[in-house]
């Protein structure tokens, strides 16, 4: 009588065990969401053409390997909150490009929407202007066209002017 107890307890033990994992698994657990991803929206300000730029600081950024070509000034100067980069992408590309202005520490001063082939932006508008002669970095990042998926970037390091 008594192992019958016993095998009939331990029958029941292991089915409350069964259900408690099932429902531990189904029920329980932190499920991590993956963020939903938001496309950066296209810059309003956006030209179409090659914008004439008579200052010889307008840069052509291009190295063995990249997925595409772009032109900006590596000059930066600052006025009333705004500086003239006439950020380009050439025609001939078949990537949407983004600039990002950041400080030493990565915060983020300035920042375009995505620009098509064929397309330039003259100004951007800075969030936060730091003192003439800080270190800052230009990161040109490169999107396929409707996909989204990375085509690369490049950073460019130089300092602020006034």
């Amino acid at each position: 009588m008594k192992s019958k107890n016993k095998l009939i307890t331990m029958c029941v033990v292991c089915v409350l065990s069964v259900i408690g994992m099932i429902l531990t698994l189904t029920f329980g657990g932190k499920k991590q969401k993956t963020p939903e991803f938001t496309p950066p929206p296209f810059e309003v300000s956006a030209q179409n053409g090659i914008p004439d730029v008579r200052d010889n600081s307008w840069t052509k950024i291009y190295q063995d390997g990249m997925s595409f070509t772009a032109y900006i000034c590596g000059r930066v100067n600052v006025n009333d909150m705004c500086a003239d980069l006439y950020f380009t992408n050439i025609a001939e590309n078949t990537v949407w490009l983004k600039l990002r202005i950041s400080d030493g520490k990565d915060n983020i001063l300035s920042e375009t929407g995505l620009i098509r082939p064929g397309e330039y932006v003259k100004s951007v508008r800075f969030i936060h202007v730091p003192s003439a002669g800080s270190d800052i970095k230009l990161k040109i990042m490169a999107y396929e066209a409707d996909t989204y998926y990375s085509a690369g970037a490049v950073s460019l390091n130089t300092t602020l002017g006034f």
